[in-house]
């Protein structure tokens, strides 16, 4: 069996399957395939043909090589039995084994329930379980949409949801959008005094999300936070902050790159601010964060002679 050169075409997938006199497809990455253990199951004739069907790809290929070994894998036998080719699935929507890069496939949910009909049932389960993240997604890009400061949630939805099909395009228009709105943030609210008192409160929307993390979009604000001059963010929560703003803040000074930047011990006001408010109404999260010192210690107050 040797390797194809060039981009990958679903001429050259036709071309392969053309030859085959038979195929397996193995629950496993390629690595365990021979392990008798895993769930397989063998075409021939007609069923070959529909799985041709099923494998149909993109021309040209996506650009990248996913890191992960892949599963399920197909072997593909001519008639004589020699292996000619070994494709494999990765995350259910592209195909390894085609060329120099991977290829997309045109339908990955119709072949997972295909596969499934067929007893190899664990491409259908990574379907169900990205259905469910998609709209858990969805839910939670829309109370980030309901939480933007005014005049900021239409220049937010590219950013929740970046033009672009996917890979790379999705990435590049990530980055614009997110470039974007923080010119937009800027333009509209141009004094630090208003602005970053508003992205605090913005960033606190996922502080109390049950699925916790942050997505994409929230990193968008929780950047240009960062992006801020630390003394005025702390200037902001030292007089009266509100709730939103200290879960905004629970998830700044949790992050590295704040810690890296400014020290884990933050100004005496701040410190008791936010550990209050986690005493009274924090998640679990937070009260293990302030128990564990994430936060660090309330720096001493230095009075002016």
């Amino acid at each position: 069996m040797s390797g194809f050169e060039g981009a990958p075409t679903d001429a050259r997938l036709r071309e392969v399957l053309g030859r085959a006199g038979r195929v397996e497809i193995i629950e496993a990455p390629p690595g365990e395939a021979d392990d008798p253990g895993h769930l397989r199951t063998v075409l021939t004739g007609a069923g070959i043909a529909e799985l041709g069907g099923l494998l149909a790809v993109a021309d040209g290929g996506t650009g990248d090589r996913c890191r992960c070994q892949g599963w399920p894998t197909v072997r593909v036998h001519d008639e004589a039995g020699e292996l000619i080719a070994e494709l494999v699935l990765h995350h259910q929507r592209s195909l390894r084994g085609l060329g120099d890069t991977d290829a997309a496939l045109l339908d990955g949910p119709a072949l997972s329930a295909w596969l499934a009909g067929r007893g190899l049932t664990g491409s259908r389960e990574v379907e169900r379980a990205r259905e469910a993240g998609d709209a858990e997604d969805e839910r939670r890009i829309r109370r980030w949409l309901a939480a933007a400061p005014p005049g900021l949630a239409e220049a937010a939805v590219d950013v929740a949801r970046p033009p672009g099909a996917s890979g790379s395009d999705w990435s590049a228009g990530l980055s614009e959008a997110r470039e974007r709105l923080r010119a937009l943030t800027r333009e509209r609210y141009p004094a630090p005094a208003e602005r970053i008192p508003l992205l605090l409160a913005w960033a606190g929307a996922p502080a109390r999300e049950a699925t916790g993390g942050l997505r994409w979009f929230d990193i968008a604000v929780e950047d240009q936070l960062l992006a801020e001059d630390p003394a005025l963010v702390l200037a902001a929560l030292a007089d009266r902050p509100t709730p939103a703003q200290l879960d905004g803040a629970s998830e700044l000074f949790a992050n590295l790159e704040w810690s890296k930047a400014n020290g884990t011990g933050l100004p005496g006001p701040v410190h008791r601010h936010l550990a209050a408010h986690i005493e009274a109404d924090g998640t679990d999260t937070m009260r293990w964060r302030l128990a564990n010192d994430v936060y660090g210690e309330p720096q001493p107050e230095h009075s002016g002679s």
